[in-house]
C-alpha cells in the first residue's frame, strides 16, 4: 500500500460518527442536522432540463477539455461576474467539482523529489488541503489564524523559512469554516510572496455567490488583474456549482488561471480519467449562463441567517460571516472549551447534529504555538429550509440556557 496514507487523519465526518456512535438522541424531537455543509435548496428546473434533453451525451466519450461551449460559458460568467478577460481555450478547464479539483492539483504542481516540499494551508480548513498535500508527498504547515478577523490567515505569521520551501498555498475566500474575505492588500502580500519564492496559489472559491453584503467577494482572478497581473501567473482559481446552483450531486466546476499550470494540469487529468460527462457538461452550460436562480438563491441564505443569527448571539460568540453557508461559533464558558463535549450534549438533548470546530483544524505550528485554534468553537451548516434552521438554533439556544 502506498505509505504515504497512514498520514492521513480520519476525516471530520468519521470521527464525527464516532464521537455520537454512543449517543442516543432524544427521541422526543425530530432529527436536525447541521453538520455537513450539503446545499439543501431544490435544484433549479432549468438544470434537471437540461439533463433531460442531454442523454444522447452516454453515447460518447467526453474529451477531458471539455466541449468548446461550456468552456465559453463559464468565460462568459467570469466576464460578468469578475469584469475578467480570460481564454476559454488555455485558462478554463472544466472539473468534476473542486474537491477532486483541489486534490489532483496539487499531485500536478508538488515536485516531492525536492527536500522539504512544503504546502501552506489555513487553519482552520478544508480537510482536502491536507490530504492532497500529504498524497502528493509534501509536508503541510498550518498558517496562524488571525481571531480578531474571523479568523482570516495571518500570512505574515508564516516563517521565511517555510516560505522558501513553499510550492503551493491554499486560500479559501470565502473562508470554510469562519466565512472570511479576502480583501486586495492581502492578495498583494500573496502575489508578492509568490513572485519572491514562486509557489503556485490555489484559491478555493466555491462560496463565492453566496453573500450577505452589497459588495460580492472579490476573486483571486479579479484581484490579479485589478493589480495588473493579466497573466495569472502562479494563481489558479477553484470554483463549483454546489453551492452556487445547489447541485452537490452534480460533481461540476471548473479551474481557470496560468495558462502554463492548466496545460499540465489537462496532462495529467488526461491520464487521472477525469473528464466531464456530456450530461454533466449540458447542465453546467445550463446553470452558468443563468443568474436569477442564484439571486434567489442568496436570497434564501439571507434570510434564514437573518432569522438564526440573532438568535445564536445571544447565548453564543457568534456573528453574520461576511459569505459562506456556515456559522463558526464559540460555545459557552461552562463547557470549558470543549467542543465535543457539546457536540455530544446537543445530540442526547435536543437531537441536533453540529461539528466540533477541532475537527476542521490541527494544532498550531511557528514561533508561538497555541491550542487547535478550532477548539471551543462549532460549525453549523444553515443549508436546511428556515423554518428547520429556526427550529434548530431555538432548540441549541434551550440547550445553552439549561446549562447556565
Amino acid at each position: 500500500m502506498n505509505p504515504l496514507l497512514s498520514r492521513l487523519q480520519p476525516y471530520p465526518f468519521e470521527r464525527l460518527r464516532q464521537l455520537h456512535s454512543s449517543v442516543t438522541p432524544n427521541p422526543a424531537y425530530t432529527p436536525i442536522s447541521l453538520g455537513i455543509g450539503e446545499p439543501r435548496h431544490a435544484t433549479p428546473q432549468l438544470i434537471k432540463d437540461a439533463i433531460s434533453a442531454s442523454f444522447d451525451g452516454l453515447a460518447s466519450y467526453p474529451g477531458t477539455l471539455g466541449e468548446p461551449k461550456l468552456r465559453q460559458t463559464i468565460q462568459a460568467w467570469l466576464a460578468r461576474r469578475y469584469d475578467l478577460k480570460v481564454d476559454a481555450a488555455t485558462q478554463i478547464l472544466p472539473v468534476n467539482g473542486s474537491r477532486e479539483a483541489l486534490f489532483s492539483l496539487a499531485q500536478t504542481v508538488i515536485d516531492p523529489s525536492k527536500a522539504g516540499a512544503t504546502v501552506i494551508c489555513p487553519n482552520p480548513f478544508y480537510q482536502i488541503y491536507e490530504g492532497a498535500a500529504l498524497l502528493a508527498g509534501a509536508d503541510i504547515w498550518f498558517a496562524p489564524s488571525d481571531v480578531a478577523r474571523n479568523f482570516a490567515v495571518d500570512w505574515a505569521g508564516v516563517p521565511e523559512a517555510v516560505w522558501a520551501k513553499t510550492q503551493l498555498i491554499f486560500v479559501c475566500s470565502p473562508g470554510n469554516p469562519a466565512g472570511a474575505v479576502m480583501g486586495l492588500a492581502e492578495w498583494k502580500l500573496l502575489f508578492d510572496l509568490s513572485d519572491r519564492y514562486g509557489f503556485v496559489i490555489a484559491s478555493d472559491e466555491c462560496y463565492s455567490e453566496i453573500y450577505f453584503r452589497e459588495q460580492p467577494p472579490l476573486g483571486g482572478l479579479q484581484a490579479a488583474a485589478l493589480l495588473g497581473r493579466h497573466d495569472f501567473k502562479n494563481l489558479i482559481s477553484l470554483t463549483s456549482l454546489s453551492k452556487r446552483s445547489n447541485v452537490p450531486g452534480l460533481r461540476s466546476g471548473f479551474v481557470a488561471g496560468d495558462a502554463a499550470i492548466i496545460k499540465s494540469f489537462l496532462l495529467y487529468r488526461t491520464y487521472h480519467g477525469s473528464a466531464m460527462s456530456p450530461i454533466v457538461q449540458a447542465a453546467s452550460v445550463a446553470a452558468w449562463a443563468d443568474e436569477q436562480h442564484v439571486v434567489d438563491n442568496r436570497a434564501l441564505y439571507r434570510e434564514k441567517f437573518a432569522a438564526v443569527t440573532p438568535m445564536l448571539s445571544a447565548v453564543m460568540d457568534v456573528a453574520l460571516p461576511d459569505a459562506g453557508f456556515y456559522l463558526w461559533a464559540g460555545i459557552p464558558d461552562t463547557f470549558e472549551g470543549s467542543d465535543t463535549a457539546f457536540s455530544r450534549e446537543l445530540l442526547a438533548a435536543y437531537n441536533v447534529v453540529v461539528l466540533p470546530g477541532s475537527y476542521l483544524a490541527r494544532d498550531a505550528q511557528g514561533h508561538n504555538p497555541e491550542t487547535n485554534p478550532g477548539r471551543g468553537r462549532i460549525r453549523m451548516a444553515l443549508v436546511a429550509q428556515t423554518a428547520e434552521c429556526v427550529e434548530a438554533a431555538q432548540r441549541i439556544v434551550q440547550f445553552i440556557q439549561s446549562k447556565n
